[in-house]
């Protein structure tokens, strides 16, 4: 659940959000507040809140000015009667800007907005999670336990979807973690792996062979080689080639 706060000094726009937060199985509402200082004092006693629904118009203190005495304020939504405040609320980096009157259908794409938010940032905190301890090796999280692979080890990676497997050499089945390919691209040394198809990155030295555009391995392993990589592939393989030249 996303845990939000919904400010606004109207009475009435205050309970029409709760009550569209109500409607949302995405949203916890951990607090209510008509008064923007009152807020400051309750972010700086509670670090968990994920988002809040802030009006710009308030009598003590604007929405925009509260936002931007925070440090490190949660992601912001900003709800108001006045379309000129737009600009200036994205400036603040605002997920989204609600003009009043809005419906729940509005108010609901902006939540999915806040969710798909949360969503790249855990995947970016789970990324994290690969750590370089030193030239030849790394560590990832699987079933709850943290794993030491070697590099040279590595044979080579499977996307599969949000998750990647990692065959390892003697390991009948791969090290399944959640974590980007590109995360892993960029982690491997790029003088040993290549990615060689959107859902493969290959340790070169533990290429077999090379046959109808699949690269082979031990135990009749064989990985598609796709069109967008072809070319940095064999250019690979053009620069280790002895002998006549192949077709």
């Amino acid at each position: 659940m996303i845990k939000c706060i919904l400010v606004d000094d109207e009475p009435l726009a205050l309970a029409q959000l709760k009550g569209y937060v109500e409607r949302s199985s995405l949203l916890q509402c951990v607090g209510a507040f008509a008064s923007a200082t009152e807020v400051v004092d309750f972010l700086s006693k509670n670090d968990d809140v994920d988002v809040m629904f802030v009006d710009i118009e308030m009598p003590d203190m604007s929405g925009l000015d509260m936002v931007k005495s925070l440090s490190s304020p949660p992601k912001v939504v900003f709800t108001t009667a006045y379309s000129e405040y737009a600009i200036d609320g994205f400036r603040v980096d605002a997920v989204d800007y609600l003009l009043k009157p809005f419906s729940f259908e509005e108010f609901d794409k902006a939540v999915n907005k806040v969710c798909e938010l949360c969503k790249l940032e855990q995947s970016a905190k789970s990324d994290s999670e690969v750590l370089d301890k030193d030239d030849d090796t790394i560590f990832v999280k699987s079933d709850y336990k943290v794993i030491r692979i070697p590099i040279h080890a590595i044979k080579y990676v499977e996307s599969l979807s949000e998750y990647v497997r990692i065959y390892v050499e003697g390991e009948q089945k791969g090290v399944v973690t959640l974590l980007s390919m590109k995360r892993v691209e960029e982690t491997l040394p790029k003088s040993s792996f290549m990615r060689v198809h959107r859902s493969y990155i290959v340790n070169l030295n533990k290429v077999k062979e090379v046959s109808r555009m699949r690269i082979v391995f031990d135990n009749n392993v064989f990985i598609p080689i796709g069109d967008m990589y072809k070319d940095n592939f064999f250019d690979y393989i053009d620069r280790h080639f002895i002998g006549k030249k192949y077709v």
